[in-house]
């Protein structure tokens, strides 16, 4: 199953930020909290409750980071 490529934009902001919300949200749990037997959980119902905020956010600022990257790199 293919996504059509117009669908690009979503499917990345998507990946991105669900790539990000576990990475972040595993790291701050593992230094405040350490290792402990609740972890997966409580990183499960972290990266839950931070993913509708990070999908939109990262959708809707991608284009401006591209554009600014395009300017300040040769």
């Amino acid at each position: 199953m293919r996504i059509p490529s117009r669908y690009s934009p979503i499917v990345f902001g998507a990946l991105l930020s669900a790539i990000m919300v576990a990475i972040v949200s595993a790291f701050v749990l593992v230094t405040t909290q350490g290792f402990h037997a609740g972890l997966a959980q409580q990183w499960a119902k972290s990266c839950l409750t931070t993913w509708p905020v990070a999908f939109p956010t990262v959708t809707l600022i991608a284009p401006w980071v591209r554009r600014v990257v395009g300017r300040v790199t040769a």
